[in-house]
């Protein structure tokens, strides 16, 4: 792939992107919107807003790592994930700093904007998101090298976006809210430890400890089908408000996230087990779509 991909060209940079992992930033704005929508608050220009600093800040953090764990020579000719831009050589460090740089400086220039909507406090917000999507692969202590990934999605795939989209619409919280945050970063982050999963052997050579390093292939298993399982689970106290269809539209959920974990199962190890990152994405977005759709009925 290398011979026909050429230096810095613009479909280096939409393989550094990793489509893939994209509907990671899609899931909390659906979930949250479907709750501002559901309590009459829906307002789609700061939802939109609110995608689209989520797209540009999944991007830099995408490109951040690609360009740190290229830096700390974790990204190795063994690697068994999808090819990264800097490794190969499809684009430069130079010219990755930059773009991390146009990436961030344009996802806060979109994200100000949320200020007319949420107040001056979301300054706040914003800063602590790009100084977290640094610090999760950079800095002396990178946080997913040490086995806080997991709380990290939960955080800023989960309570971060879904609190601050249903916020910008609503300008309060609720326990609805609360609950939907914890669907997101649960569903999300079966993608994190299927990343993990897949790289076990790699990452413990490396000496970056993951969840999946620390306590073996079958925690990581089960670990992926819990998430899954929990995220579906919690929807069902939305029938203690009167969303019966955000309860059980989200349990078909169930039936895809069993067959993409049996798969997952079966192959185990090495490269096949790419195909599972797209099978997750596909699955947690049919997710959040089945959650808003129930709440947008009921």
């Amino acid at each position: 792939m290398n011979d026909i991909i050429k230096k810095n060209s613009a479909k280096a940079w939409l393989l550094a992107v990793r489509p893939k992992t994209l509907a990671g930033a899609l899931v909390p704005i659906l979930i949250g919107s479907g709750l501002a929508f559901a309590d009459g608050k829906f307002n789609w220009l700061p939802a939109l807003i609110c995608c689209l600093f989520a797209f540009l800040m999944q991007i830099a953090s995408n490109l951040i790592n690609d360009l740190f764990d290229y830096m700390k020579g974790t990204d190795r000719e063994d690697r068994l994930g999808p090819e990264r831009a800097c490794a190969q050589g499809w684009i430069t460090p130079g010219a990755m700093k930059k773009g991390i740089i146009v990436t961030v400086a344009l996802a806060c220039a979109i994200g100000s904007t949320l200020l007319l909507y949420g107040g001056w406090w979301l300054i706040l917000v914003g800063v602590v998101c790009v100084i977290f999507a640094f610090l999760y692969t950079a800095g002396p202590y990178p946080l997913s090298y040490h086995g806080w990934g997991d709380v990290l999605v939960l955080l800023f795939f989960g309570f971060v976006p879904v609190c601050g989209t249903y916020y910008v619409q609503a300008l309060t919280l609720t326990p609805n809210v609360i609950i939907g945050s914890l669907i997101s970063g649960l569903a999300i982050d079966t993608l994190l430890v299927l990343n993990n999963y897949r790289d076990r052997e790699a990452d413990a050579l490396s000496g970056k400890k993951t969840v999946v390093v620390r306590f073996g292939e079958p925690f990581g298993r089960y670990l992926y089908l819990f998430l899954g399982i929990a995220a579906c689970e919690f929807c069902l106290y939305f029938v203690l408000t009167g969303h019966l269809w955000a309860a059980l539209l989200p349990q078909f959920y169930l039936i895809p996230h069993f067959k993409t974990w049996q798969r997952m199962v079966r192959i185990n190890n090495g490269k096949g087990l790419n195909v599972i990152l797209g099978e997750t994405s596909r699955n947690m977005l049919y997710l959040a779509i089945l959650v808003s759709l129930g709440l947008m009925l009921t």
